[in-house]
């Protein structure tokens, strides 16, 4: 019985931070964030943004970046390549992410996510980008067929990169989809409404809405986030180069 009702008041709260969520992203693209409690701050890049120069985002601060590579089983961004090689030559500590589709399989998914991005090239675990898009909202894939989908993804892309994927979602994908299956991944949560304080996320996208310089791209904006730390817990977590160091030990050993 007292599982029961932490279960009803689990979806509850669910709900609840679903509607507010909605109600506030009509009025707010940016959360207030306490830059003294989440000191490490970092963007999110896609094509949009155009030509990056990532030494001028590291001037203003940025700690770390998602970089989009790919989505479903055949997109491939046009500018992953150009932003992980140029990221690569400043401090920042990049991954980079993959669209989750509902509509192909998880195994050609990883397959593409994998040819785009190597196990060399990231400093922190991949990234599986978990939202609705198109019908999806009106028409929402059972919780069965988004699992038959993203267990394959994610297992194949913790097998190739040795470390578990983040999940990034958004709200009402997080209580649909991952909060009951998924709740041992690292979690990156969408919330420009507020911040997210009822639930274990890892990052916190707060802002859809950031500008920096740096960039040239049709996007004006840049997606803002924070790390769920402090300076020194990110450094521990996510050493300087660390899959790329630990990959390479193993080359080197071979």
């Amino acid at each position: 019985m007292k599982t029961l009702k932490r279960n009803i008041l689990c979806s509850a709260a669910g709900i609840a931070m679903t509607a507010v969520t909605a109600a506030a992203s009509l009025f707010f693209s940016t959360a207030r964030v306490n830059r003294t409690k989440y000191p490490v701050f970092g963007v999110d890049v896609s094509n949009y943004q155009g030509d990056i120069n990532w030494q001028e985002l590291e001037a203003q601060d940025v700690s770390f970046a998602f970089i989009k590579a790919t989505e479903g089983s055949g997109h491939t961004d046009e500018s992953v390549r150009r932003n992980l090689d140029r990221a690569a030559g400043t401090g920042i500590k990049v991954s980079a992410y993959h669209f989750f589709s509902f509509d192909s399989a998880g195994k050609t998914q990883a397959d593409n996510f994998i040819a785009a991005v190597g196990r060399d090239e990231i400093d922190m675990p991949p990234v599986v980008d978990i939202e609705y898009y198109g019908d999806k909202r009106q028409n929402k894939p059972s919780r069965e067929e988004a699992e038959s989908i993203l267990v394959p993804l994610l297992n194949e892309l913790e097998s190739y990169y040795g470390v578990k994927p983040i999940i990034y979602t958004t709200l009402p994908v997080y209580f649909r989809y991952v909060r009951s299956s998924f709740s041992d991944y690292p979690l990156w949560i969408r919330s420009v409404g507020f911040e997210p304080d009822l639930m274990n996320w890892k990052f916190w996208q707060y802002s859809d809405k950031g500008t920096l310089t740096g960039y040239d791209g049709d996007e004006e904006h840049i997606d803002f986030n924070v790390y769920n730390g402090s300076v020194e817990d990110f450094n521990r977590e996510f050493p300087n180069t660390s899959i790329k160091a630990d990959n390479n030990a193993g080359k080197a050993a071979t």
